[in-house]
């Protein structure tokens, strides 16, 4: 029985949009109040889905404390209450967009999660304005 299960997670982080490539106009041109230079924060809301085939000796598809563990050591210490363009490696030189971020969190949690399940990431940035990879 091929199924999906998700789990929930936040985590809060500052960040600012901004392309080094580009004019301080151009900028704010494109990224408008998110390019702000002190920077500014969200309440990240974070669905993980999981899919794959149940275990017939379990009856799990995988064991939702072994997820929540990952995602806590992964990416809920790794981002909350940082500033995503000074703290985190990942984002040295990649603009930390709700885009990127989403596929970064992916990358770190596919590279963590069994080859044997797909792997599904939806990031809220705002309860009205979210991402997911793969789309």
């Amino acid at each position: 029985m091929r199924i999906a299960v998700f789990r929930k997670a936040h985590f809060n982080a500052a960040h600012r949009l901004h392309n080094p490539n580009w004019s301080d106009e151009k900028n704010k041109e494109v990224f408008g109040l998110c390019n702000n230079p002190n920077y500014h924060g969200h309440n990240y809301e974070l669905e993980v889905k999981v899919i794959g085939e149940v275990d017939p000796e379990t009856g799990y598809l995988i064991d939702l404390k072994v997820l929540k563990d990952l995602i806590y050591e992964q990416i809920e210490r790794r981002f909350d209450h940082k500033n995503l363009n000074l703290d985190c490696e990942e984002f040295k030189s990649l603009n930390p967009s709700a885009e990127n971020i989403c596929f970064v969190i992916w990358q770190i949690l596919r590279t963590h999660l069994d080859k044997k399940y797909d792997l599904s990431v939806r990031l809220y940035e705002t309860p009205r304005n979210f991402v997911e990879y793969p789309a």
